[in-house]
C-alpha cells in the first residue's frame, strides 16, 4: 500500500477513532475517495439484533463510499480487551496474511486509506507480530494521536521514537483534548511539536456526547493536510 496513512495513538482510549473519522471527513472535502479502516476492533454490543463495535460504525458512517461494516472493520471481536485475549476466548486466531489482505482489499475502494490500528503502537496481535509489525507490513506513514493529558509528552515522545525505530515515517499528528482541565496546555504543545518534529494537523478540542466528527474537522488545518498529501 502506498496510498494512506497509519493512524496511531499514545494509549488506548484517546481518540484515535475520533480523530480518524474526523481526519475523513476532511480529505473527502478536498476530493479524495477515503477508505478508513479498523484494522482490529474489540468490543461489540448487541443492537436490533446485529453485533455492532462502535469505533467501526463511527468510521462506517464518517466514509462516503458505500463500504460495509465487515469492509471498514475486517476482524471484530466480542469482548472488550486486548486482540489476542479476545481472539483466545472467542477460540479464533488471528491470521496475519489474511488480515493483510482484506485492509488493503478495503483501501482499493478508494484512493486514501487511514488505516487505524488498536490501543498504542506497540499492541500485541500473535506471537512475534503487534500493531508496529502491521504498520511496517503495510508501508504507511504514521499520523500520531497525542490524547492530550498528563503525562502525553513522555508518551508522545517514546512513541514517535518507536515509530522511527520501525522504519517508519512520522508523517504528522493530532492534539486531541482528553482531559479538558488540563493546565498548560499551550506549553504542552509547544514541547510536542519541538519534540515530534514534524507537522501539526490540528488541535481538538473536548466535546460533549455525542461527539460529532465532521464538526471536528474544522479544527484540523487544510493547509496542512493539502501539504501532507502532496
Amino acid at each position: 500500500m502506498n496510498h494512506g496513512f497509519f493512524i496511531t495513538g499514545t494509549d488506548t482510549e484517546i481518540g484515535k477513532t475520533f480523530v480518524t473519522a474526523a481526519l475523513t471527513h476532511a480529505f473527502t472535502a478536498q476530493g479524495r475517495r477515503v477508505t478508513p479502516i479498523k484494522s482490529l476492533a474489540a468490543g461489540q454490543e448487541l443492537v436490533d439484533g446485529a453485533w455492532v463495535n462502535e469505533d467501526v460504525a463511527t468510521l462506517r458512517a464518517a466514509q462516503a463510499l458505500g463500504l460495509t461494516d465487515a469492509q471498514v472493520g475486517p476482524l471484530q471481536f466480542r469482548e472488550p480487551c486486548a486482540p489476542h485475549i479476545a481472539a483466545r476466548l472467542e477460540g479464533r486466531r488471528i491470521d496475519r496474511h489474511a488480515l493483510l489482505a482484506d485492509i488493503r482489499a478495503t483501501a482499493a475502494w478508494g484512493d486514501l486509506a487511514l488505516v487505524e490500528g488498536v490501543g498504542g503502537f506497540r499492541v500485541p496481535l500473535t506471537d512475534g507480530w503487534d500493531t508496529a509489525d502491521l504498520a511496517v507490513d503495510l508501508g504507511l506513514p504514521v499520523i500520531l494521536v497525542v490524547g492530550l493529558r498528563l503525562g502525553c509528552i513522555n508518551h508522545a515522545l517514546l512513541t514517535a521514537e518507536a515509530v522511527r525505530a520501525r522504519g517508519l515515517r512520522l508523517a504528522a499528528w493530532v492534539a486531541n483534548t482528553v482531559d479538558a482541565r488540563q493546565p498548560h496546555v499551550t506549553d504542552n504543545l509547544q514541547a510536542l511539536q519541538l519534540g515530534l518534529q514534524a507537522p501539526c494537523l490540528g488541535h481538538l478540542p473536548r466535546v460533549p456526547a455525542p461527539a460529532d466528527p465532521a464538526a471536528a474537522a474544522a479544527h484540523l488545518d487544510p493547509a496542512a493536510l493539502g501539504a501532507l498529501l502532496a
